[in-house]
This record gives C-alpha cells, sequence and structure tokens, in this order.
C-alpha cells in the first residue's frame, strides 16, 4: 500500500460525508444563500479549530481525574472554540444579516470540525486494520459524532437567530445561553456513549437525529422571524 493511500483515504472519508451534510444544510437557505466564499472560510475555520482544540484538550486533561469530567471539559472547549471560530471569521460580517443566516454558519464550521476530526479518526483504522473495520468506524463517526456537532452548533445558532433583532444586551445572554445548552447536549451524548453498551449504541445515535427533526422544524419557523417595525403613527 502506497504510503500516502491511508492519509487520501483518510481525507476523503472525512471530507465527503462532510460536504454531503453541507449540501444538504445550504439547501435551508436557498432563497437567500450565503457566498460561497464565506461558507468555504467557515468551513475551513472549522477545521482549523480541530487543530487548536487538541493541544487545549490533552492540557485540560492532566488537571482531571475522572473519565466524566474529561467528557464534560472537552465538550466545553469544543463548542466554544467553534462558536470562537464563527464569531471571528464570519458572524460578525454584512452578509449575516437575516436570522436563518447564524444557523448556517455555525452548522458549517460544525461539519469543518467534524471533517478534520472524523479525517482523524479514520487514519488509524486505514493505517493497520481491516477495511469491515474502517467502513464500521467511519459510518459511526459519520451517523453519530458528525451528527452530534452539528446539532450542537445548530442550537448555537438558533439561539442567535432567535434574537437576531433584539439589542446588543440581549444578543450577548442568548449567545452565551445558546454555548450553556450546545455544551450540556455534548457533554450528555458523550456520557451516554460511556454509559451505554454497544450492542444499544445505536439508540444514543437515534436520539441525535430527533434531535435533528426538532431543528428542521424549529428553521421553519426561523425563516418566518422578521424584525418589528413600529408604525409611523405609534408613539
Amino acid at each position: 500500500m502506497n504510503e500516502l493511500t491511508p492519509f487520501l483515504g483518510a481525507i476523503a472519508g472525512g471530507l465527503f460525508p462532510a460536504l454531503a451534510w453541507l449540501w444538504f444544510w445550504r439547501r435551508e437557505d436557498a432563497p437567500h444563500p450565503e457566498p460561497r466564499k464565506l461558507i468555504a472560510l467557515a468551513f475551513f475555520a472549522g477545521m482549523v479549530t480541530v487543530a487548536v482544540v487538541i493541544p487545549i484538550q490533552k492540557f485540560v486533561v492532566t488537571f482531571l481525574v475522572s473519565q466524566t469530567a474529561i467528557f464534560i471539559a472537552w465538550s466545553a472547549i469544543e463548542e466554544v472554540m467553534k462558536y470562537v471560530a464563527a464569531r471571528v471569521t464570519v458572524l460578525r460580517r454584512r452578509e449575516d444579516d437575516e436570522p436563518i443566516d447564524p444557523v448556517i454558519y455555525m452548522v458549517t464550521v460544525a461539519l469543518g470540525f467534524a471533517a478534520l476530526e472524523n479525517a482523524l479518526f479514520l487514519l488509524s483504522p486505514l493505517s493497520g486494520e481491516t477495511v469491515v473495520q474502517t467502513i464500521l468506524t467511519g459510518n459511526l463517526r459519520f451517523v453519530g459524532a458528525t451528527l452530534l456537532h452539528v446539532l450542537s452548533s445548530a442550537v448555537i445558532g438558533v439561539m442567535l437567530a432567535l434574537s437576531f433583532y433584539k439589542p446588543k444586551r440581549t444578543k450577548r445572554l442568548y449567545a452565551m445561553g445558546g454555548v450553556i445548552l450546545a455544551i450540556a447536549l455534548h457533554s450528555l451524548f458523550n456520557l451516554l456513549i460511556l454509559n451505554t453498551a454497544e450492542e444499544h449504541i445505536l439508540r444514543t445515535f437515534g436520539l441525535v437525529w430527533l434531535g435533528l427533526v426538532a431543528l428542521l422544524a424549529v428553521l421553519e419557523y426561523i425563516k418566518r422571524i422578521h424584525p418589528v417595525l413600529k408604525s409611523k403613527f405609534s408613539r
């Protein structure tokens, strides 16, 4: 096997599913799609965030004892850094001009993060284990972890959307609440994985799918949010 084959296979296995999900989520913003260059920037920012998160997680783990504390800390680091990445790169641009936009941008950052994270998980099986194990690893990451990143980051985007036309102070409170909810959701999923028998693991993934169905319903509401226009006759 060529030395580059495992690397290229891992990149493809991480990237292509994430791009497929990105195509799906962009359809939710079809009437007024975000510029492709900003979508690409958000996706790349998510990938870069993985390189930032890993050393922070390794540093933090040295101060924690229980596996539960480690999982919660890792979830918090990932959700905070994904939000920071989106905030720095795309959320403050003038193109972010309607409530659904922050949801799309947060989902895009999450997919970029998941793409590189999945590639790193796939690299080990592709290097030395069986093809079957590689396929199973890829499917589980595709079904579970990728969708969890999408769902948790989308929660932040939803909170930003709900506060889109509110005062700045209110927006900050909503953003903080969104990050806290995302951390709680991510931590809960990780703890369920930790405490669920392997033969029942798909049930946990099923909860993520239910969360995504609920998210799609919330997006329909968000699409109908408009600024409150004061009447010229009001005082």
